[in-house]
């Protein structure tokens, strides 16, 4: 029974989460623009939001944000890794503790906070500051990322290269750069993620005239429900996923990998 009781709550807990998502999905394909009524499958929706000039234009704001903050914070946070790995352990634990802060923080209190800083300083809110923002947030999700492939790094190898002549530069590309390799990907996809998906910190730093897809779904739906934000939602839940995917395929191959020796 006990078995029983625990299957029937896991599918349960899925039924509530991704049967919305799933009847979304259905929905983009309905030649019908009224949701109680199912026209016919079509991709009529599909069309209608790759001929849209604004949401084209806010795609490309959103791809444009998010890889260069997912680029900036995976070097910074890469680099911060390689700080806090030499220090000492009580002052590491105290890093690692601030790191973990901004993860727990609600997302409203960190958007408003970035928001009154940048007004603070008379910093104009824009492309700018949103950018800014975003790579705030994702420095903590690199610094977790490649943290425990930096500590699973053999000092006395990286010694070693010092010590048949190489620099300190190519002694890290040569010995470090390769072994936390797989931590750096799946910060940079977790971070491209992260800012692709976020809109609550998005809302508040954005200032006018910049969109993100997200924003652009909060501010259109207020007008009223399209269903070309159906086919919208449906390939940003299925990009997500994908890169989601993508990024926990390192970590299973570095599982497999450490079985095997």
């Amino acid at each position: 029974m006990g078995r029983f009781f625990k299957r029937f709550y896991l599918v349960i807990m899925f039924v509530f989460l991704y049967a919305p998502i799933g009847a979304l999905m259905v929905l983009s394909f309905n030649s019908s623009k009224y949701m109680s009524k199912w026209g016919g499958f079509s991709l009529k929706w599909y069309e209608q939001l790759f001929s849209s000039q604004l949401i084209m234009s806010a795609l490309k704001t959103t791809l444009i944000i998010a890889f260069l903050s997912a680029l900036i914070a995976t070097v910074i946070g890469t680099a911060a890794c390689i700080g806090i790995n030499h220090m000492k352990k009580v002052p590491r634990t105290l890093v690692m503790g601030m790191n973990s802060i901004p993860l727990m923080n609600a997302d409203i209190v960190t958007g408003i906070s970035l928001m009154l800083c940048f007004i603070a300083f008379g910093v104009s809110l824009g492309f700018g500051t949103v950018l800014i923002s975003h790579i705030t947030f994702n420095i903590p999700y690199v610094v977790l990322s490649v943290m425990p492939k930096m500590k699973q790094t053999e000092k006395s190898t990286y010694e070693a290269a010092l010590d048949l002549g190489a620099s300190p530069l190519q002694a890290f590309f040569k010995v470090v750069f390769p072994d936390i390799l797989p931590g750096i990907l799946s910060g940079f996809l977790l971070s491209f993620t992260m800012s692709l998906d976020d809109f609550i910190i998005t809302h508040f730093t954005k200032g006018a005239g910049v969109n993100t897809l997200s924003t652009l779904i909060y501010s259109e739906v207020r007008k009223g429900i399209k269903p070309s934000l159906y086919a919208l939602s449906t390939i940003l839940f299925l990009a997500v996923l994908v890169l989601l995917i993508i990024a926990n395929l390192p970590k299973k191959k570095s599982k497999e990998i450490a079985k095997e020796q």
